[in-house]
């Protein structure tokens, strides 16, 4: 009996659906209508002769099977993509010079880098980990071709990529007790810090008295010193290490804004190198971020 074979098109629509959590937002994704979507994961159910989904309240949910299904579907998408990057990458040439914040240079953002490189061996990255404001500069002088930074959207360069609430961090399983009178000490960075200005006009906005103890320029230099309580601070959650938590309001800390993700690209050529490099970041950031 010959088995059939399954449509890529339906298996990367399928792992929308489970990334983003709906059939609307997963439309959007793959450039499709709703009904078209839909009609995709029938044909996927009459090729396999098992349903994929059930209802559970007022949500849909996978089934044993689709859960399977979604499991293999990863795979063969994952090595399906491999395969064209490879093929395409091979007469790709260039460098690239990218940069990040230290936020994610320790969580997907490397594995995708490496991707990358596999995919275009004759491409040269050179990648740089820095503050938000300072890659901008370094954009701005034509010293990097493309940056991935928090909280700049409303430069005209900005192509938003997710929305990430700030957070208050502390170390695990933080005791922190407001006193009266009694200034918290925060751990932050030196100025100008977009995330220090938040959490300090939060904490005057809840009349919560504050005490900079600890300054630094580096993110694992914060980390540490938020881990040796030597003070709190605030940031996403993005690249936390183990050794902290996120702190809230049962913590008695004022609620916190969100800050915008985006890639600005350089005044420079939009080369084959970059677009490639630049279309990764965004794939990527889209599995990873839930955007």
């Amino acid at each position: 009996m010959s088995l059939p074979n399954l449509d890529m098109d339906a298996l990367r629509t399928l792992v929308a659906i489970l990334q983003l959590g709906s059939l609307h937002r997963a439309a959007e994704r793959v450039g499709r209508s709703q009904s078209a979507v839909s009609q995709q994961m029938r044909k996927l159910e009459n090729q396999l002769g098992e349903p994929l989904f059930r209802k559970r309240g007022r949500h849909v949910v996978l089934t044993e099977t689709g859960e399977l299904v979604h499991s293999y579907a990863r795979r063969m998408l994952d090595l399906n993509d491999e395969a064209v990057r490879a093929v395409r990458g091979a007469s790709v040439e260039g460098v690239v010079r990218f940069g990040l914040p230290g936020d994610f240079a320790e969580s997907w953002l490397p594995a995708t880098l490496g991707q990358f490189k596999k995919a275009h061996p004759a491409v040269r990255v050179d990648v740089s980990v820095e503050r938000n404001g300072l890659l901008l500069e370094r954009l701005d002088k034509g010293e990097l071709d493309l940056v991935l930074v928090m909280g700049y959207a409303s430069r005209s360069d900005a192509e938003p990529m997710a929305t990430l609430p700030m957070a208050w961090i502390g170390p695990v399983e933080s005791e922190l007790v407001l006193r009266p009178n009694v200034p918290i000490d925060l751990a932050l960075y030196e100025s100008p810090c977009f995330f220090r200005r938040a959490g300090t006009e939060a904490l005057d906005k809840a009349s919560i008295s504050w005490r900079l103890a600890y300054t630094t320029s580096s993110l694992q230099s914060l980390w540490a010193g938020v881990a040796a309580g030597l003070g709190i601070t605030l940031r996403t959650t993005a690249g936390l290490p183990p050794s902290l938590m996120r702190l809230d309001e049962k913590h008695g800390l004022p609620p916190l804004p969100s800050v915008e993700l985006c890639l600005h690209t350089g005044q420079g050529e939009m080369t084959p190198a970059l677009a490639q490099l630049k279309r990764m970041v965004i794939d990527h950031a889209s599995e990873h971020l839930g955007v």
